[in-house]
Formats: structure tokens, C-alpha cells, sequence
């Protein structure tokens, strides 16, 4: 469930949600489900710190064996090592526990291994495993310490005198308190004469983050032996400490309730978190396409209005008509019984005799143009809305805010296919039949290209005093004639069918160039699913905790068991 969770919208909770989710998955496979599995397996230890805070050397003194390497180059340890009893190493070797390393028996230069070293002088139930530095220049060193940090029992945390203060340690720390991870510090290389003034300043920071329980171990500054390993006095108290809780099986068992309880109890506030993030990404997603929808319907809508207001009838389109009308090649193609209109309205037109092909042409050109404009204003205004919002700026390339390359084309063919369907359109839905048989394919067509001008006015062809003024009278002629032919209800039905013909195709092309868009914010959009299904999750670790007895589980057992 959470691999398949996706954040691609570039929000600003987008990257913090991605990195949650990457860790969640992690701490569910390295950690969570295998200790769920097994609350008997041996406890781990897993040791942090900052760089030259000395985890190597102290990991070698208490196991009292040389099994992480240590020096002066940084950062030292460059893959983690795992150090258990020869009894508990099938545990760590069978590899539930972070099964995303590879197991070796040899030192590693991959940080992607996890080095297994038996020591027979570590008691059995217990493991250490030396994690890279938590502030190591090395990226993938320092994302692997977190990774393992997260698979802990116990945080052995590793600071020195000159360190401690440092605000990366403490961030993590913050982070495993409230996780309710059990921490045990330890203050290093502390000169003798400042122990008791470092000690209680860092036991006062300690006290202000909640961690006051934590048990806390200084060791002082001293010189290693032969072997790289400090003094037995040195670590003494510690590794009593230790020993303890390894012959303690109930004390281990409450440390792993503890740090697993907490640990389940983190992810009911982060799967929410990560499910706010899931919705806010469909939030952003519909809202993009609300914008480029918003922004194709105002064009859609400009088409239409330039149909009802009869601006379409001025300029190019009605010159040719009026010529069309004029030459009586219009009426020519009618029924005697309409002849004698011919007459009085060749008298109110007095240019010269044009073609019908230029009347077709005219009214092609003029809708092309129409819609080119349309178009291009939709883009850049659907490209504008949808990067002023912060989930677009990076989705939406620069070429979005102009039209198809092929859009005058597409334009082109639209006009001319919704031409020949007004001509189908007279054809089948004439009111004289007779008429249209007896006149032919040329009376289909004259009579045709009056439908199309219909479609342009606004009462379906029933002039306004604009179209009166521009039309020099040719509108009531044309509407004189076909009602004639048709009778006038067959007029505005024409009409009618042969405009919302017209805006279908017109959306049709429209809905074309917003997906454009649009199948860039699908492919972007997350799963519907998500949220609901992270909230799902949550419901069931809370399940998982209580049928597991973690919520009752015993107080931490590092209580009273300090230096």
C-alpha cells in the first residue's frame, strides 16, 4: 500500500510526503513486520552518533573483540557490521530483519552489506550492529545510519564532550523519544576534570527533551590499548549494564514492547499526515482541471455568442452573400411558384455576381478564424491558471500556451464536415420533398448555404435592427425564401439542428486541445484510493497494537538501571 502511494504533484507537502512514505516502507520491512513476527528474537542495539564520536572503538571494547574497524580517516565505518553471540547469528543471517542488505562475513566497502561477526564473549539475546555516522558527508552514509536507527530495540547513542550539543544528534533523538524508542547515551572522550560539569549540563538537556529516563554512561578521555579497544575499568559499568539485560529476558522483552509500541504508535499521526498529503494532491489535480475546463468553456462560450449575436454575418460572409443573392443564380435554382420574390429582391442587391463556391468559402473562412482565436485564448489562458498554482508551474510546458500545431487544419476540416452535413441536414429534414428532387443537387446546395447563414443570427434568422442595418434587407430575403420553400417553423428548426451541429463539433475540438492538459494531470493524479487506503492502514496498526498486548506493556526496564 505504501509502495503505490504517490506524490507527483510538485506541492510544497509533496517531497516532506515522499521521504515520510520511503521511511515508513523501510521501518515496515526492516523492522516493524519482522519483529511483529518474532517479539522473542534477540534484542538490538543499534549504535549512533556523530562522526569521530568513537561508536567503532566502543562496539570492538564490548564485545571485546576487533570487529568494526576504527581510525582517524572519516568517515570509518562505510557499510554497518552486526556483531551477535554464535547462538542468535541465524536470527540476523536469515535476513527478516532489514532484508533489504546483503549479508557478508567480510568488510565492505558497499554500503548496501551488512557484515555479520560472531563474538562469543557477547552474552546470547543481545546484538550490536555499528551504524555509519548520522552526520557523515557521504549522502548514502548518512541515509542508511537513519534507516538502521529506525530498526532499533535500543538506541545506543554516541556523543563526545566536545559534540554534544550539536543539533543533528538531537534532532534524531527528539525523533526516537517520540517514537518512545528506549535510548541509553553515552558521553565520550570527557576530560576527568570537566566529567561532572559536562555530565550534568548534558543530563539538564537530556531532562528539557524528555529523555531524563534515558540511562546515561560517560566514559573519560583515555588512551586505547595495542588492539584499538579502551580499558576494561572504562567500560565496566556499561558493559555490566548490558549483561543485565541480556540474562533478563523480561527486561529485553520490555524494551522491544516499548520501542515496538512506540514505534506503531508513530505511524498512526504519520500515515494521517500522508493521507492529508494523498488528498491535497487530488485537491490540486481537480482544481487543474477545473481551470483548463474553465478555460475551454469560456471558449466554447465565445463560439456560441459569436453565433447568436450575428457578428459572423458582417464583413467577408455577408458581401458574398448579397452577391450570391443578387446574381439570381439563387433563385434560379427554385420553384416557379416562388419566382416572382426574385424580382423584388434582386432589387434591393446591386454588387456584382459571385459564385456559390464564394459564399461557402467565406463562411468557412470566417468560422476557421473564429475558432483559431478561440482556441489560442483558451491556451494561454488555461496555461496562465495552471501555472500560477503551485502544483503547476512544473507540469505544464511553455508549448501549452498556444494551440495545436495542427489546429488550423483540424479547424479547416471541422468547417467544411459540418458544411456537408448541413447539406445532408436538407436533404433528409426539407418540408417539400418534391421540391428538393425536382431542383437537384444545386438547389440542395443554394439552399443550403441559407441555412448556414441562419445559423449565424441570432433569432434563427430572424433579423435584429444590427442585422437589418449590415444586411441591406438580404436577411429577410434569404429568410423569405426558405421559408418559402420550407415553411417557417421548418426555418428554425433547420436552423437549430444545423447550430447545435456546429457547437458539438466545436466542443468536440475544444475538449480535444484541453487534453492536452488534461492527460498531463492524469497521468500526475494519484490514485483515488489513497487516502482512504492510508487511513485503512492506520486503523489497522491500532488494531495490530492492541491485539499484539503492546499498549500494556510494562513501563521501560532502563528505569533505575544507570550508571
Amino acid at each position: 500500500m505504501l509502495d503505490g502511494a504517490r506524490f507527483p504533484l510538485e506541492l510544497p507537502s509533496a517531497s516532506p510526503a515522499r521521504r515520510t512514505a520511503t521511511a515508513l516502507v523501510n521501518q515496515l520491512d526492516d523492522y516493524l513486520l519482522p519483529r511483529l513476527a518474532q517479539l522473542d528474537a534477540p534484542l538490538l542495539v543499534v549504535v549512533g552518533g556523530s562522526t569521530g564520536a568513537g561508536k567503532s572503538t566502543l562496539v570492538n571494547s564490548l564485545v571485546q573483540a576487533r570487529v568494526s574497524a576504527a581510525g582517524v580517516l572519516r568517515p570509518t565505518t562505510r557499510s554497518p557490521v552486526l556483531v551477535c553471540n554464535p547462538a542468535d547469528s541465524a536470527w540476523f543471517r536469515q535476513g527478516d530483519l532489514l532484508p533489504g542488505l546483503t549479508r557478508t562475513n567480510e568488510p565492505s566497502e558497499d554500503p548496501g552489506t551488512l557484515q555479520l561477526v560472531n563474538a562469543p564473549a557477547l552474552p546470547p539475546g543481545l546484538a550490536f550492529l555499528d551504524a555509519p555516522d548520522i552526520d557523515s558527508v557521504v549522502d548514502a552514509n548518512r541515509t542508511l545510519a537513519g534507516q538502521l536507527l529506525s530498526a532499533a530495540d535500543l538506541w545506543l547513542f554516541v556523543t563526545t564532550a566536545a559534540r554534544y550539543a550539536d543539533a543533528v544528534p538531537w534532532e534524531l533523538l527528539r525523533t526516537a523519544q517520540a517514537r518512545g524508542t528506549v535510548i541509553v547515551m553515552v558521553l565520550d572522550r570527557v576530560p576527568p576534570e570537566a566529567i561532572d560539569e559536562v555530565a550534568a549540563h548534558l543530563s539538564e538537556m537530556l531532562a528539557e527533551q524528555d529523555l531524563g529516563s534515558a540511562p546515561l554512561f560517560v566514559l573519560p578521555e583515555t588512551q586505547v590499548d595495542g588492539q584499538g579497544m579502551l580499558p576494561d575499568w572504562a567500560t565496566l559499568p556499561m558493559a555490566t549494564w548490558f549483561s543485565r539485560l541480556a540474562a533478563d529476558a523480561d527486561a529485553r522483552t520490555a524494551v522491544i514492547r516499548q520501542t515496538l509500541d512506540g514505534a506503531l504508535a508513530a505511524l498512526l499521526p504519520t500515515l494521517e499526515e500522508l493521507a492529508a498529503a494523498a488528498d491535497e494532491q487530488t485537491a490540486a489535480a481537480e482544481a487543474l482541471d477545473e481551470r483548463v475546463r474553465a478555460a475551454y468553456r469560456s471558449g466554447h462560450r465565445t463560439v456560441e455568442q459569436g453565433l447568436r449575436d450575428g457578428r459572423l454575418l458582417r464583413g467577408e460572409v455577408l458581401a458574398r452573400w448579397q452577391e450570391f443573392v443578387g446574381t439570381g443564380e439563387f433563385f434560379r435554382s427554385l420553384e416557379a411558384r416562388i419566382g416572382r420574390l426574385r424580382d423584388r429582391l434582386v432589387a434591393t442587391v446591386t454588387r456584382r455576381p459571385a459564385p456559390a463556391a464564394e459564399l461557402r468559402t467565406a463562411i468557412e473562412s470566417q468560422l476557421v478564424t473564429l475558432l483559431r482565436g478561440v482556441a489560442a485564448e483558451a491556451a494561454e489562458n488555461a496555461y496562465t491558471g495552471c501555472r500560477a498554482h503551485p502544483a503547476g508551474a512544473e507540469l505544464f510546458p511553455a508549448e501549452l500556451a498556444h494551440p495545436s500545431d495542427d489546429l488550423p487544419e483540424r479547424a479547416e476540416r471541422l468547417v467544411r464536415d459540418w458544411q456537408r452535413g448541413v447539406l445532408e441536414l436538407v436533404r433528409a429534414e426539407g418540408g417539400d420533398k418534391r421540391f428538393v428532387a425536382r431542383t437537384a443537387a444545386y438547389a440542395v446546395n443554394a439552399t443550403g448555404l441559407a441555412v448556414m447563414i441562419a445559423v449565424f443570427a441570432s433569432t434563427a434568422f430572424i433579423p435584429t435592427g444590427a442585422e437589418v442595418a449590415t444586411g441591406a434587407g438580404t436577411t429577410v430575403a434569404a429568410q423569405a425564401v426558405l421559408q418559402a420553400i420550407f415553411g417557417d417553423q421548418a426555418v428554425r428548426t433547420l436552423a437549430a439542428k444545423a447550430r447545435a451541429d456546429l457547437l458539438k463539433r466545436v466542443r468536440t475540438l475544444l475538449d480535444e486541445e484541453a487534453a492536452r492538459f488534461l492527460t498531463r494531470t492524469e497521468q500526475a493524479r494519484p490514485e483515488p484510493a489513497t487516502a482512504a487506503e492510508l487511513r485503512g492502514a492506520a486503523a489497522w496498526v491500532e488494531v495490530t497494537r492492541r491485539h499484539s498486548g503492546l499498549i500494556e506493556a510494562a513501563p521501560t526496564p532502563t528505569e533505575g538501571t544507570g550508571t
